[in-house]
């Protein structure tokens, strides 16, 4: 790079920050980074209060026990047991200002759904509009830590995930006019905190071993953790955008997605697999089809119910309901 290049970057850079409003050493003017430059750093950082946290898995004994080995999900691999350990170590880690990855994680995702180049302040009204709760996106992440960014950032990251993580982020900006209804139907849902939930779903996932004969399979945790995620999110989308969902649909919503994920986790990923594998619609997607079609492994012809209120709990780990 010549030097004059060298000193035009570094202008730019400077201009970045000033009008982003971070100042001084802030992660506003940082390069973005990937998921796999994110991950080499969990990889060795010190997580040791973090892995202390990790509540140990239920083991059965006696009949239970039993049952789980002749029709249970099989075991976990040892060779795939600290990959294991770090996603859920990572669950852990809240974010902390004072690491400088944290920050550039969080700047990339923000950068990335708003396709702005420039950085934002660390707290403030604009990560309400990227679908978290307040002006500091770390309260949100209780019971995923940055586990739940770096799914995020994944989703974002990916060649063959962002079309649909912008189509997702779209949908839940904008408002839509259902068929036959004269009220206006508000579709709009908080992105981010539904990352979270999703993200909350996987772990749990994950911790009850209904993945492992995937991770035995593809001798990976981390990457089926993604991919599964990606899969729940898409299977999330067609439902809400084609029977015409809102937020006061979310909890049930949630409620199937967990059922799923947990029970059918192959099929969900299949269904990322031919959806990155295929040509998409003009609409980034194609329709699925129609309500009655079997959702989350209902039944041919069953159509799941929804109440269309948000009143109930979402059994999950943590505090898991979308508020």
């Amino acid at each position: 790079i010549s030097e004059e290049l060298r000193r035009a970057q570094e202008e730019w850079e400077a201009v970045e920050e000033i009008q982003s409003g971070l100042g001084g050493t802030s992660a506003g003017a940082a390069p973005p980074i990937s998921f796999n430059e994110a991950l080499q750093y969990f990889q060795t950082a010190d997580l040791s209060e973090c892995r202390k946290k990790v509540r140990a898995t239920v083991r059965r004994r006696g009949l239970a026990a039993l049952i789980r080995f002749l029709f249970g999900p099989p075991r976990l691999q040892p060779q795939l047991q600290g990959e294991r350990e770090l996603a859920l170590a990572m669950a852990q880690c809240g974010l902390d200002d004072n690491e400088r990855v944290h920050m550039r994680i969080l700047q990339t995702i923000y950068k990335k759904l708003t396709r702005s180049r420039l950085g934002c302040p660390r707290y403030g009204a604009h990560w309400e509009e990227l679908g978290f709760q307040g002006a500091d996106p770390g309260t949100d992440l209780r019971g995923t830590g940055m586990l739940g960014l770096m799914q995020i950032l994944y989703f974002v990251m990916d060649s063959q995930t962002l079309p649909l993580a912008e189509e997702i982020f779209q949908l839940s900006q904008h408002e839509t006019q259902a068929p036959a209804i004269t009220l206006l139907l508000l579709q709009n849902f908080p992105f981010c905190i539904m990352s979270v939930n999703i993200t909350r779903i996987v772990i749990q996932a994950l911790r009850e071993e209904r993945l492992s004969r995937e991770c035995n399979r593809r001798q990976q945790v981390i990457a089926v953790l993604n991919d599964l995620y990606a899969a729940a999110f898409l299977q999330l989308y067609r439902v809400w955008k084609w029977q015409h969902k809102t937020v006061a649909d979310s909890g049930f919503l949630l409620k199937e997605l967990e059922s799923s994920t947990k029970k059918k986790p192959k099929r969900l990923l299949r269904s990322l697999e031919a959806y990155v594998n295929r040509s998409p619609a003009p609409d980034g997607l194609q329709q699925p089809p129609p309500p009655s079609a079997p959702v989350g492994g209902s039944r041919a012809g069953e159509e799941i119910a929804f109440t269309g209120l948000c009143d109930l709990r979402v059994e999950l780990e943590g505090e898991a309901r979308l508020i």
